[in-house]
C-alpha cells in the first residue's frame, strides 16, 4: 500500500540544473536508506545517489560533485539536486526505500532528458 511518487523530471539544456523530489505516502514506516537509480535506453539500471538515515551520502563516481543528495525524515521524502547536466544523464530516474525491515520500494520513474 505505499506508494512512492516522484516529481521534477523533465527538459534541460546541458550545463542545466534540475531537483528531483519523491515522497511516500500511506502506511507509515521507518525508512533506512532513500535512494536514486537510473537506467537509459539499452542499459542496466544503476545507483546514482543514496543516503542513510543518519544522512551519510554515498555517489556513483560519475555524478559525483554535480549531484546532491538529502532527505526530509519528518516527510519520508528525498531530493536529487542535480547540476552541470550532460547529455549522458538523460534516462528514467527511479526513486527507491529501503525500510527497516530491509524491504524494498520503488517510484514509478521520471523522465530525464538532457538536450539542446
Amino acid at each position: 500500500q505505499v506508494q512512492l511518487v516522484e516529481s521534477g523530471g523533465g527538459l534541460v539544456q546541458p550545463g542545466g540544473s534540475l531537483r528531483l523530489s519523491c515522497a511516500a505516502s500511506g502506511s507509515s514506516f521507518s525508512i533506512y536508506i532513500m535512494g536514486w537509480y537510473r537506467q537509459a535506453p539499452g542499459k542496466r539500471r544503476e545507483l546514482v545517489a543514496a543516503v542513510t538515515s543518519g544522512g551519510s551520502p554515498n555517489y556513483a563516481d560519475s555524478v559525483k560533485g554535480r549531484f546532491t543528495i538529502s532527505r526530509d525524515n519528518a516527510k519520508n521524502t528525498v531530493y536529487l539536486q542535480m547540476n552541470s547536466l550532460k547529455p549522458e544523464d538523460t534516462a528514467v530516474y527511479y526513486c527507491h526505500f529501503r525500510s527497516e525491515y530491509l524491504y524494498d520500494y520503488w517510484g514509478q520513474g521520471t523522465q530525464v532528458t538532457v538536450s539542446s
